[in-house]
């Protein structure tokens, strides 16, 4: 099984601030945009595969996401892209800012797509199981109906609620403007 070698934040920004290493941030472009660590290189997992990276010779390459974890879930992926060993920012952004280390954030881009979808759907699905219990159980229906949407998204990749914010007039200003 192939790995990404772990290195703490404080170890990443010194190899950045030495320009020993290059950081590669995995996460959509939504997330990059709204925040993310300034000498980062952005190649979404998306399109990790058919866009070519361009990498500096003689430095480490270290990836990142924002916990850590779809990092590690793609190590193999990720570091067959690179000649040598390959390095993760053990606990991704995230951890990054924990430790007081600086990004480049821009507050007035809506929040990631993904994150949306969960407030919507558990809106919506507290919201059904509150009118269920206030006015009619038939309102229950609605949180069946987020549910089952969910269950759908996960099986098939296809998300009817991520399609349908992402057309929202916030998101697409963002897109824009990005």
């Amino acid at each position: 099984m192939t790995t990404l070698t772990p290195l703490k934040p404080a170890d990443v920004a010194a190899r950045l601030k030495a320009h020993t290493a290059v950081l590669i941030d995995i996460r959509e472009s939504d997330e990059f945009a709204r925040e993310h660590v300034a000498e980062a290189i952005h190649a979404p997992l998306s399109a990790f595969d058919q866009v070519p990276l361009k990498l500096p010779d003689g430095r480490d390459v270290i990836y990142t996401c924002r916990t850590g974890n779809r990092t590690g879930v793609n190590c193999a992926r990720l570091s067959a892209r690179v000649p040598g060993e390959a390095f993760v920012l053990e606990g991704g952004l995230d951890a990054w800012k924990a430790e007081g280390l600086a990004t480049r954030a821009d507050k007035t881009r809506p929040i990631e797509l993904m994150r949306q979808v969960q407030m919507t759907a558990g809106g919506l699905v507290l919201l059904g199981a509150a009118l269920g219990l206030m006015i009619h159980p038939a309102f229950w229906g609605l949180s069946a109906f987020v549910g089952a949407g969910l269950f759908v998204a996960g099986a098939t990749g296809f998300c009817g609620m991520a399609r349908l914010l992402a057309v929202m007039p916030w998101n697409r200003a963002a897109l824009k403007a990005g």
